[in-house]
């Protein structure tokens, strides 16, 4: 049974017991991302993630390392838009060494001067990483162009320049801020015993800054705008996109199951039509990217850059049929049987179970049972998934970036039309 627990700082603590399995996972999850930072500090967030990596009060960066490998255990994290995430995978009798470092990691970073200039090359690295990943490089340019001026608009992991300028007191001036008891969900799954669980948190972020206010985002504006990026590439790598729901929308279900008849499964009509029937692509795929007040519906394909004009005009198509008819009883049934086996199958390592109840907290405030995700899911019909495509496929809706050898290349606005 999921409980939640909120202690007097304002931390909250969600876990769920799963004694079938010999594994915990622990994982502290910060409600601030790169939405929450300012432009002249734009990748700070991220860069606090790799820092709390190089070292405590009591820890060195390779003592952390191998801490966590003499248990045989899993330590990671990540900075996405909307959050962060902390977390750890230990077999059950090493769960109070997993939350000693867990805790110590997330309160005591040493932020010391060597470290952050070591850490600036590693980081800046990782940015031209993106540059030569170009599957990568087209989503950064279409969401920079979709979102234009707006923090969701830009790159979670900062700009060459202002990940040079970010020193000792700017990094401890973001996390006293941002790291408190307020905006940290704690979510343990596994092997555990819940009471047992909240002493060891309760001890261990007892010196947690509380606080945590909610911060006021402003609702990002799409453009539909179009961006083609020459670049000495073997295929072109397109990216399509039009506005989504956010992700406690109505319709949020509906979604889902459009985006699997659209192109989230290997039955789905751009992968057949694109690359079973043409040949035209090794990877096409479409996708869902949902925040609290704004989402994106995207379709990705990476072909010669002779064959961009027939996808596109293949991707609009679909488009324009998504709209136009309603999916048939056996489709539809087929995408709803593979959204349900996905959910299922997700929700079968301690990880994934701890991942979703964090989730669940911030976009829902309550834990929102598998049950109740499989009945929306089965409840969605043709005439909602079509209801759905006319309202986000609509006309002079479609930005297109467009990332490889495409000097001379064009992609006009009657190419775009969604009819």
């Amino acid at each position: 049974m999921i409980e939640r627990h909120h202690f007097d700082s304002g931390l909250c603590l969600l876990t769920e017991p799963m004694p079938a399995v010999r594994s915990v996972s622990l994982g502290a999850w910060l409600t601030r991302g790169s939405r929450h930072e300012g432009a002249d500090r734009a990748g700070i967030a991220h860069f606090v993630e790799h820092m709390l990596f190089k070292g405590t009060a009591s820890r060195t960066a390779e003592a952390i390392a191998q801490e966590i490998d003499s248990i045989g255990g899993q330590l990671d994290a990540f900075t996405a838009k909307e959050y962060a995430g902390y977390y750890v995978k230990v077999l059950d009798e090493h769960l109070p060494r997993a939350v000693d470092l867990l805790s110590d990691l997330l309160l005591n970073p040493a932020f010391e001067g060597e470290e952050i200039r070591r850490e600036q090359g590693v980081v800046l690295e990782e940015i031209k990483m993106v540059e030569d990943t170009p599957d990568d490089l087209v989503h950064e340019v279409f969401t920079a162009n979709f979102w234009p001026d707006h923090p969701l608009g830009r790159p979670i992991l900062g700009t060459a320049e202002s990940v040079a300028a970010i020193d000792a007191p700017a990094l401890r001036e973001y996390f006293t801020g941002a790291y408190t008891a307020g905006n940290l969900i704690v979510a343990a799954a596994g092997s555990i015993d819940t009471p047992a669980v909240r002493e060891l948190i309760g001890e261990a972020f007892a010196t947690l800054s509380p606080g945590g206010a909610p911060l006021g985002n402003s609702k990002p504006s799409v453009a539909a705008r179009v961006e083609l990026r020459d670049k000495d590439l073997e295929q072109a790598h397109l990216c399509l996109g039009t506005r989504g729901y956010p992700q406690s929308h109505e319709d949020r279900y509906a979604t889902y199951v459009l985006n699997t008849v659209l192109g989230g499964s290997m039955s789905s009509r751009l992968f057949q039509n694109i690359r079973e029937k043409r040949g035209l692509a090794y990877a096409v795929s479409s996708g869902l990217t949902s925040y609290r007040d704004a989402g994106v519906v995207t379709v990705y394909v990476g072909c010669d850059g002779a064959a961009v004009a027939e996808v596109v005009d293949l991707v609009v198509e679909e488009l324009r049929g998504m709209k136009g008819a309603p999916v048939p009883a056996d489709e539809l049934q087929r995408a709803k049987d593979h959204l349900k086996g996905s959910c299922v199958l997700g929700l079968e390592s301690t990880t994934s179970r701890m991942s979703q109840l964090a989730q669940c907290e911030m976009y829902f405030g309550r834990q929102v049972p598998l049950s109740e995700t499989l009945a929306g899911i089965e409840r969605v019909t043709a005439d909602d998934v079509q209801r759905v495509a006319r309202d986000l496929f609509r006309n002079g809706a479609l930005a297109a970036t467009l990332v490889g050898p495409v000097a001379g290349e064009t992609l006009s606005p009657a190419q775009l039309e969604l009819g």
